[in-house]
């Protein structure tokens, strides 16, 4: 998906913000709605000589196992003991040249234990100015979790908030339209039928949208057909029997 899209173009400007102002960034979005790509557009315009990005999608692990994950990724050798990890990542921020984010993809699947640790990292004792940066990225329901009292502390510390919403019909067409110019295809291979009922099947969620645009398509090779219509793309669905 193009970085220029103003769902993005919107989530992208409040980190960048967030490059420069809080300690805690929060993303949320349906599986498949473009929570990566978002990450990967945000990453990649971060200066390279002073931001370090470190990136977690294991995260449905013991807290301490999430710890050693990121002493290993800054460099160190875990030891045993929360209290050493905690000093061990402290030491390694505090001697960094660059700012450190932490990435954590997947968050709902953090445990409230692993939650409250990273509260504790962003704000360690008296020193305001940690360069560490982490940026949480889940799925809707990590929004129910966060209005528990005990993640209270938490919240309040979340400086940006990010939510990824499916595509209308109209940047569905669109969307369809850019992948296919990207496929060095004309964006009348799929008819405008067609693109509205690939829209109501996948709701607007891109991933869902690329997978029944590409069953359509084998569909259509398979019959020698050049033009994809509302018919064959209900007849797709029904073979394919795609959500």
């Amino acid at each position: 998906m193009r970085c220029n899209q103003q769902r993005f173009q919107e989530a992208l400007a409040r980190l960048s913000f967030f490059q420069n102002q809080g300690h805690i960034a929060l993303v949320l979005g349906q599986t498949g709605v473009g929570k990566s790509s978002l990450l990967r557009c945000f990453t990649r315009s971060l200066p390279l000589n002073r931001c370090h990005t470190l990136y977690f999608s294991l995260t449905s692990v013991s807290p301490n196992a999430l710890l050693r994950q990121i002493v290993t990724q800054l460099g160190e050798a875990p030891r045993i003991g929360k209290d050493r990890l905690f000093h061990l990542i402290l030491e390694r921020v505090k001697k960094s040249d660059s700012e450190i984010f932490l990435i954590l993809d997947e968050a709902h699947l953090l445990s409230s234990q692993s939650l409250t640790d990273l509260r504790l990292l962003s704000s360690s004792g008296m020193d305001t100015e940690l360069q560490l940066k982490i940026i949480l990225c889940a799925q809707e329901s990590f929004a129910t979790l966060l209005k528990q009292s005990l993640h209270a502390d938490i919240v309040n510390r979340i400086a940006v908030r990010c939510r990824l919403s499916a595509l209308s019909k109209d940047q569905t067409t669109a969307y369809i339209n850019h992948r296919m110019k990207l496929a060095a295809s004309s964006d009348k291979t799929f008819d405008a039928e067609a693109k509205t009922l690939i829209h109501d099947y996948s709701g607007g969620v891109p991933r869902q949208i690329n997978n029944i645009a590409t069953a359509c398509l084998i569909n259509a090779a398979s019959r020698n057909l050049q033009i994809i219509t509302e018919t064959l793309v209900g007849d797709t669905m029904s073979e394919f029997h795609l959500p």
